[in-house]
């Protein structure tokens, strides 16, 4: 934990905010692939669930860089699509 208080909280937030994109490009591929053998329910209910972790990385992500590095709500939303590209 000593680690992660000595890395910038504006680094904190953009990593958290590329896994949270890595996360959320599983979801979306991911459930194409299930979907091609599986019931449509099935590839729903995988999605979700690899989506549920780009949530709980999305939120810290956004309080961290808001609370902490300053950034405001238009800069973390360019950030994301940034990255998300």
């Amino acid at each position: 934990m000593q680690f992660i208080k000595s890395v910038p909280q504006s680094v904190q937030s953009i990593v958290l905010l590329t896994l949270c994109n890595v996360f959320m490009a599983f979801a979306w591929h991911g459930h194409l692939k299930i979907v091609a053998t599986a019931p449509w329910f099935i590839a729903v209910l995988a999605s979700r669930g690899i989506a549920v972790f780009e949530y709980l990385l999305q939120v810290p992500a956004s309080r961290v860089g808001f609370q902490h590095a300053g950034f405001d709500r238009g800069q973390l939303k360019v950030m994301q699509e940034v990255i998300r590209m």
